[in-house]
């Protein structure tokens, strides 16, 4: 199943990327850091585990009889520093003297030096957490904490160490599973991450800056975030403090168990500022139960580009303004979808008996569902509700990507199409953007800046497949259309980009 590109635009520029492996990766003579005054994403993983303490004293309301001493005591010992090593080339340089010796680059100048520079290598060192989730030695963490390592390392709270085995990684979620030689280990008992609210304290568990066995304090501060770190999200966000190091770490619920995984900070210092996001423990346990009984990650399909469902596009097709729900904007061929008859502009109401108000939200839920699961889901087409059943496929490995290209004739149809110039899509534009043989429609080659399709997002190499749900077959067929249209009418688009499909309305 794809998705329409989700929108972000509380992400500003001053997202910061934390490697978890402590702010990038640490060369044998020197720190290499992320450049000054830049944001910083701090990414972090999270693992089931059996559990770990036994009595608890009762102190804190709602807790099971857990307090914080307890609950710190029982989660610390099946939390581990990470340390990934891989091999590198430095800058490079001139071997031995008398070469590099100062005073002779000095006398000879740098010129000389770079010409006859011979690569050194090096060794890159990343730091982060992971979480031990089984006492034969499973350890969760996150997939940018051991990324491309050559050596793995895993220190337990006993300070023991061990070389860890990558059982395997799935950079879609930013999780990866490894695997230690040992027995009797200290686990973290498994939360349900669905049943979780916002308000409710939390600790996060982790090795800050290097900082081993850190327990910080906060509240469940928003549910269901994207942050734009993975392709599949639906983060926990906390006000615990996150830092540089804490990736992979764990963050547990005031019972002690694990409700998910450390794995970005919103940051402009580096550092923390209040909002850390975590992945879910469900979401978590899916991916690390795959990957240690296949090795691979198989998600479910439906075959779908969905897009959110504006106010806008609800008058459009008919729909009430407050109605949640997500937007169908293409059904793929030979696709569970299909199969089943949906069509373009069915809106999505009830996935498998849950709600889906947004396109994450059921993009989430199908990817997780058991391939071979038959499912319910209720939508809503021409004004009319509808049920349909299906059984979930499984995700193809590659799904059809287009390019930009620009040929055919120019046009300039008027009302709030004028500020958009188009051409006419040819056979060779169509095989250029992997559209079928028989698909028609124009090309956008220019968007004047400012303009209603501007704002909206109208972009260059788009192609326009409908107009106001008409189809767009031809370069005079769009003029057509364009021509019926007054200055303030609304138009509702039909666009193909990059191989999905996407509808956008322009407004007067």
């Amino acid at each position: 199943m794809r998705e329409a590109p989700s929108q972000r635009s509380w992400m500003l520029p001053g997202l910061l990327i934390i490697s978890g492996m402590l702010i990038g990766l640490i060369a044998v003579s020197e720190f290499e850091w992320l450049p000054n005054g830049r944001a910083v994403l701090q990414i972090a993983p999270v693992i089931p585990a059996r559990p770990v303490a036994t009595a608890i004293q009762p102190t804190l309301p709602g807790s099971g009889g857990q307090n914080f001493v307890d609950i710190a005591k029982a989660v610390k010992p099946a939390v581990v520093n990470i340390f990934a090593t891989r091999n590198g080339k430095g800058e490079g340089g001139m071997q031995g003297l008398p070469f590099d010796d100062p005073f002779f680059r000095r006398f000879f100048g740098e010129e000389f030096n770079k010409r006859f520079e011979v690569p050194r290598e090096r060794k890159e060192r990343g730091m982060g957490s992971g979480i031990i989730v089984d006492a034969g030695g499973v350890i969760i963490t996150n997939n940018h904490v051991v990324s491309k390592a050559d050596e793995i390392k895993v220190f337990l709270s006993d300070k023991r160490e061990f070389k860890a085995k990558l059982i395997g990684t799935d950079a879609k979620t930013d999780v990866a599973v490894l695997k230690i030689d040992a027995s009797g280990l200290a686990t973290v008992p498994w939360a349900d991450s669905d049943k979780l609210e916002v308000g409710e304290f939390v600790l996060a568990v982790g090795n800050p800056f290097g900082l081993t066995q850190t327990v910080t304090l906060g509240i469940v501060s928003a549910l269901g975030r994207s942050a734009g770190i993975a392709e599949y999200e639906d983060f926990i966000q906390t006000d615990a403090a996150i830092n540089p190091g804490n990736s992979g770490g764990a963050l547990v619920n005031v019972r002690g168990e694990l409700v998910g995984i450390n794995t970005a900070i919103y940051s402009q210092s580096g550092g923390n500022m209040g909002i850390g996001f975590a992945v879910p423990s469900n979401m978590a346990h899916s991916i690390m139960t795959q990957l240690v009984q296949h090795g691979k990650v198989v998600r479910g399909w439906l075959g779908v580009s969905i897009q959110e469902l504006t106010p806008e596009l609800a008058t459009q097709f008919g729909v009430p303004k407050e109605t949640k729900g997500v937007l169908v904007s293409d059904v793929m061929d030979d696709s569970p979808a299909k199969k089943s008859g949906f069509e373009r502009g069915d809106v999505i109401l009830e996935y498998d008996g849950r709600s889906m108000d947004s396109p994450t939200q059921l993009r989430n839920a199908v990817a997780q569902t058991v391939v071979g699961k038959k499912v319910s889901i209720k939508f809503i087409r021409e004004k009319k509700a509808k049920t349909a059943e299906l059984t979930i496929g499984e995700q193809p490995k590659n799904l059809t990507q287009a390019g930009q290209e620009e040929s055919g004739e120019s046009a300039a149809p008027a009302g709030l199409l004028s500020d958009i110039e188009v051409k006419e899509l040819t056979d060779e534009l169509a095989s250029r953007h992997n559209l079928k043989p028989t698909e028609r429609g124009v090309i956008v080659v220019r968007v004047k800046s400012g303009s209603p399709a501007d704002e909206v997002g109208v972009r260059e190499g788009d192609i326009i497949i409908e107009v106001n749900r008409k189809p767009v077959t031809s370069l005079k067929s769009y003029e057509r259309l364009a021509s019926n249209l007054s200055k303030d009418q609304s138009v509702l688009l039909l666009l193909k980009r990059q191989g999905r499909t996407i509808y956008l309305t322009l407004r007067p």
